[in-house]
């Protein structure tokens, strides 16, 4: 296909960072952007990037048969018309995570994909970390033997506003949603059974906006081994992203990302740097990976790495978690919407 000419819904701070990793791209131009606010100083900055066409409505544009793949960077409770749109239109759709908060409005989007014959990737951006795909590596290749323990520890180093809060979907749709398409991809199964409990003990607004902000998850694999994921709001020492998969042949795990290897040794003690403080920095290379991965798969006719099917997966997980803590039990995962 040569040269994929991409357009851009959402030109916030996730819609401009995919805009300048494809701009790094050899294979790639973003050639429009649309955000409902749209205003002078967007048009500005995307003049300095070379982009000639901004709008408030991606339909302007939608039409274009040079446009050839879309990104939608928009909030979540647009994704899914966003999806339809541009399958009807017969472009490829990267989608940043969820597809939607209802399984349900998922399905339509996967079903309006597939009629369509276009390929959808997800933005579960942690799979293309170098950390964890080193992971994913090393339990694929059989190395520590058959996985037993999935451990996978997420916490920010601070909270969002109410705002956000409230439009979130919750820790688990939110956050932990991340988690959930981690466990996946570096044990190779699915969940069966998922419990969940919860508190708030960051900020009482979380539970004015019905939410916590420290959860823990344990999920019940296919094989029976055995996953725990646990999330909290507000790290204090910086962005936290651990994972560990244990299994019949040994262990492997990586540890935070740091600005630098330095180990300070004085006589009151031993001391690094804080990790990297926030996901932009943790997960910058991650993010430029993804994009060239997706642009590549459709200048090469093959298969995107991450698919609708595979944020499916996640949300019915997430779906699950949060009924487990409403109900105070382990809530078994419906692994289709069929099973709705």
């Amino acid at each position: 296909m040569g040269t994929i000419k991409v357009g851009i819904i959402g030109a916030g701070r996730i819609g401009k960072i995919h805009i300048e990793n494809l701009q790094r791209q050899g294979n790639a131009e973003v050639v429009a952007v649309s955000d409902p606010f749209a205003d002078e100083a967007l048009r500005q900055w995307a003049a300095e990037r070379g982009i000639r066409t901004v709008t408030k409505d991606a339909a302007e544009w939608m039409d274009d048969p040079a446009i050839q793949a879309v990104f939608i960077c928009s909030p979540t409770d647009t994704h899914v018309p966003f999806i339809k749109l541009a399958a009807a239109a017969g472009k490829h759709i990267f989608c940043e995570k969820p597809i939607s908060m209802e399984v349900s409005q998922t399905a339509e989007a996967l079903e309006a994909v597939k009629a369509a014959g276009v390929q959808l990737q997800v933005g579960f951006n942690r799979r293309f970390d170098h950390n964890f795909k080193r992971i994913k590596e090393i339990v694929s290749s059989g190395e520590i033997g058959q996985p037993h323990i999935v451990k996978i520890t997420s916490r920010d180093p601070s909270p969002p506003g109410e705002s956000y809060i409230r439009s979130s979907g919750g820790i688990f749709m939110d956050m932990m949603i991340h988690d959930f398409d981690m466990a996946r991809y570096v044990s190779g199964e699915e969940a069966v059974t998922i419990s969940a409990v919860g508190s708030v003990l960051v900020d009482p607004v979380f539970e004015q906006c019905g939410d916590v902000d420290t959860a823990v998850v344990t999920i019940q694999f296919a094989s029976g081994a055995i996953g725990i994921i646990d999330n909290s709001r507000k790290a204090v020492y910086g962005y936290d992203q651990r994972v560990e998969v244990f299994g019949s042949g040994g262990a492997v795990g990586v540890n935070n990302d740091y600005p630098n290897t330095a180990e300070i040794h004085t006589e009151d003690g031993v001391r690094r740097d804080n990790p990297l403080h926030f996901f932009l920095e943790r997960y910058n290379e991650a993010y430029a990976d993804e994009s060239r991965q997706f642009i590549a798969c459709l200048a090469e006719g093959r298969q995107v790495p991450v698919n609708g099917e595979d944020g499916m997966q996640a949300e019915l997980m997430a779906c699950a978690a949060a009924e487990s803590l409403r109900l105070g039990r382990p809530v078994p995962v419906k692994l289709s919407i069929a099973a709705e």
